[in-house]
């Protein structure tokens, strides 16, 4: 899912390489020279909490050349005496900025417990291309950039819908050719990774500690691989098929779509199957849309309805791509499911409406407002940088309606959800394809929920296949990432594991600590 469907989800990039036919980075991530070390300067940025600007090379084969700037953000050990280091969190996207999750994230006990705060110094960044770093944006204003992205549709529910849907991928490829300049070559996964290697130094750790959730799993097998003996420990928390994401296997980058080649969709459907089944065992009293029978029914009724004609609720039109996009979005997060229950059934209990609603009027904004906030830009301009897509929108047309029979409701987002890539303009020639399988002295732990619905377990289990010395522990619950699934067994193992280089025991399985109704 991506912000050209409205949802917030992080999905994609992969390995392997296709015969002769696919550029293969240098194995070892060989630049020209190694950047020149420098020295921080933080001040203190907001509650506790300090900030400083790092920078980096424009081009690593340039290393002395034009530089961008990365701004950072940490928040202290609280027991410096028995400090051990950084701990660097890529909290995922790509596009949304580390320096305000942080922020908002880093007193969650359940990702960032007491004793692992008492330990290490935890610091996140804005990656190449977001935010307050060195920023892509494909629009003059943020009134511009939010009627655009309000109009787009999640994704073309008929065939009839696509040419439309492809004129509005390509208009915002469009746009970042126009205003994103050089830097739009040189967005690739594998210069964050090198970024990270900069920020190591300037933070004074002669070897790395981190922890990447989502995406930022794919950064951190890609430092692991560019950098095998530069970390102590890597946890990979939502972990990636790196191949399927990267080039997809065989020629699939050539054939199918990032999400679809990772199956994405499965993953999406198995957790929303988790959704109606524990909605319908906790009963119409603790899940809303338990009443009036089935779940699964009440689903298949309602956007059986939805097909035919939007519903209106509350004066707002929901369509069929509407609904999915809504429950899509919402599946990351349990804590939302009661929510998302009570908006189904609300939804479900609308009488067919007697005509179409009018398009609702655009949100209001300033006209003329600068914006801080790109993530919907640089999803795109990271993700389309590191991996090999069709460039035929024939491609996926032909895919689409098969792989919404193949995965009710969900297979058409994964064909359809990184459409902007089929004629994206930048292309980064130090971006890493594989192989993943560099020996690494230190083991990689990698963390998945039992039903995740944008990174699925059946793509960690590839991933950790993928990398040379890695083990997967599994947690028992759904959602995205142990942000949105606590499990107090997971974040121990975690911590120990940050503390120590250990791996928890082989087979490890950790309960989540809370049931969604």
């Amino acid at each position: 899912m991506t912000p050209f469907t409205r949802l917030r989800t992080a999905a994609g990039t992969a390995l392997v390489a296709v015969a002769a036919t696919l550029a293969v980075t240098s194995p070892a991530g060989a630049v020209a020279e190694a950047p020149p070390a420098q020295t921080l300067t933080w001040s203190t940025c907001a509650d506790g909490y300090e900030c400083a600007t790092a920078t980096a090379p424009l081009d690593y084969d340039r290393p002395r050349g034009e530089q961008i700037s990365l701004s950072m953000i940490r928040m202290p050990a609280t027991d410096p005496a028995h400090r051990i280091g950084s701990l660097f969190v890529n909290f995922g996207g790509p596009g949304a900025s580390g320096v305000d999750r942080l922020q908002w994230r880093g007193h969650w006990d359940w990702l960032f417990s007491p004793e692992l705060r008492a330990r290490f110094d935890v610091v996140s960044w804005d990656t190449r291309g977001v935010g307050r770093s060195t920023a892509i944006r494909c629009f003059d204003t943020k009134a511009e950039q939010e009627t655009y992205f309000n109009s787009v549709p999640a994704f073309p529910a008929t065939a009839a819908q696509e040419p439309a849907f492809y004129a509005q991928a390509a208009d915002l490829t469009t746009r970042c050719k126009e205003k994103g300049g050089d830097l739009i070559n040189h967005l690739s996964s594998a210069n964050t990774a090198r970024d990270l290697d900069v920020m190591r130094r300037a933070v004074g750790d002669d070897k790395l500690s981190y922890i990447g959730l989502s995406y930022g799993t794919h950064v951190g097998a890609t430092y692991a691989n560019l950098f095998p003996t530069k970390f102590r420990a890597l946890v990979l928390d939502g972990a990636l098929d790196f191949a399927g994401s990267a080039t997809g296997h065989g020629i699939e980058g050539f054939t199918k779509p990032i999400d679809t080649r990772q199956d994405v969709p499965r993953g999406m459907a198995e957790t929303f199957d988790q959704f109606l089944s524990q909605c319908e065992a906790a009963g119409p009293d603790r899940c809303a849309f338990a009443k009036g029978g089935s779940p699964k029914v009440r689903f298949k009724d309602l956007t059986d309805r939805a097909r035919v004609a939007p519903i209106v609720l509350d004066g707002e039109s929901w369509s069929y791509t509407t609904i999915i996009s809504s429950v899509g979005g919402n599946l990351a997060h349990p804590a939302w499911w009661k929510d998302l229950a009570i908006l189904l059934d609300r939804l479900a209990n609308v009488q067919p409406a007697a005509r179409s609603l009018a398009a609702a009027p655009p949100a209001k904004v300033t006209l003329g407002e600068q914006y801080l906030d790109n993530r919907s830009e640089a999803y795109f301009a990271i993700n389309c940088t590191d991996s090999v897509v069709p460039r035929n929108n024939a491609t996926y047309s032909r895919l689409a309606d098969p792989e919404d029979q193949r995965v009710p409701y969900f297979g058409r987002t994964g064909v359809f959800d990184y459409q902007p890539c089929a004629t994206w303009p930048g292309h980064d020639t130090d971006r890493f394809m594989g192989p993943w399988n560099r020996w690494t002295p230190a083991p990689i732990l990698v963390v998945n929920n039992r039903y995740d619905p944008a990174t699925p377990l059946h793509g960690a289990q590839d991933g950790t296949a993928e990398l040379a010395n890695a083990q997967l522990m599994v947690i028992e619950g759904a959602g995205h990432t142990g942000m949105y699934v606590p499990s107090t067994c997971g974040e121990k193992a975690k911590r120990d594991y940050l503390f120590t280089g250990v791996l928890p025991p082989k087979n490890l399985v950790c309960a989540a600590d809370n049931s969604p109704f």
